[in-house]
């Protein structure tokens, strides 16, 4: 019977003590058959340079892109009226974070823009009657994953091409926050996030899921790091909007308000 084991890590954010934390985890572990990152890797943290050479030094890992990445590749600040995720480009908080966006292109240089370049939209694996999707958010769009009925739909014109499929996982970042949701023979899953969670917990994650050829098992580990560090070092390097991220991070959730 064929098993393959995956190791997930996503939306890092630049958080690099969270990173070497997750990937430790992964290294204690015997039976890893791939590594995959989903994601959203530098923008809004202290530490891109480190992260990007972190990153690079991960063996055998498919990247795919997030739309912090894709910010970066597109120099989003260059736009007229800089907007992401459908925020008024007029709102302050929009502003510093696009001028954060740019801090975090000019600190990762050429090299950065080609490591976001060379990554993937989406990476699928069959294995057995199972096909498992890995996507930042979908392959349509990297900033909302699918709504239910979406998804139910891709999964319908998956099955339809592939008659030997019998179930679908679609796993994504982007939220921050974790989901398990089953509709019949598909699994939607989220782990949280490695580097900056929104779900008021401060500690990152890191996820395993095994394969084989008609089941899969799901785990989502959460590991306590020292968040303090990467306040610190937000704070010393004071990139913009770093005063929300402290509080981001200190509370596990969305801080826009300071």
């Amino acid at each position: 019977m064929v098993t393959k084991t995956f190791a997930i890590i996503t939306d890092i954010h630049s958080n690099l003590a969270s990173l070497i934390h997750a990937l430790s985890i992964i290294d204690r572990r015997d039976d890893v058959d791939q590594i995959i990152c989903l994601g959203d890797c530098f923008a809004l943290g202290p530490e891109p340079e480190k992260t990007l050479e972190m990153l690079k030094s991960i063996p055998n890992c498919i990247f795919i892109r997030g739309n912090h990445d894709r910010y970066l590749l597109e120099k989003l600040w260059e736009d007229e009226l800089p907007s992401l995720e459908g925020m008024d480009p007029y709102d302050p908080v929009c502003q510093a974070i696009v001028q954060n966006e740019k801090w975090t292109a000019d600190q990762l240089g050429q090299d950065g823009y080609d490591f976001c370049k060379a990554m993937k939209i989406a990476h699928r694996e069959i294995i057995g009657t199972i096909l498992v999707e890995f996507t930042h958010a979908w392959y349509k769009r990297d900033d909302s994953p699918p709504s239910v009925s979406e998804a139910v739909n891709w999964k319908d014109r998956v099955i339809k091409t592939n008659p030997e499929i019998q179930k679908v996982v679609f796993i994504h970042g982007h939220v921050h926050v974790q989901r398990h949701q089953i509709i019949d023979n598909l699994t939607i899953l989220c782990q949280g996030a490695t580097g900056l969670p929104f779900d008021r917990d401060q500690r990152g994650s890191v996820a395993f899921l095994t394969v084989n050829s008609d089941d899969f098992i799901w785990d989502v580990n959460r590991y306590e790091y020292d968040y303090k560090t990467t306040s610190q070092r937000l704070g010393k390097r004071k990139p913009p909007f770093f005063t929300n991220l402290q509080s981001t991070i200190k509370y596990a959730s969305i801080r826009n308000d300071l």
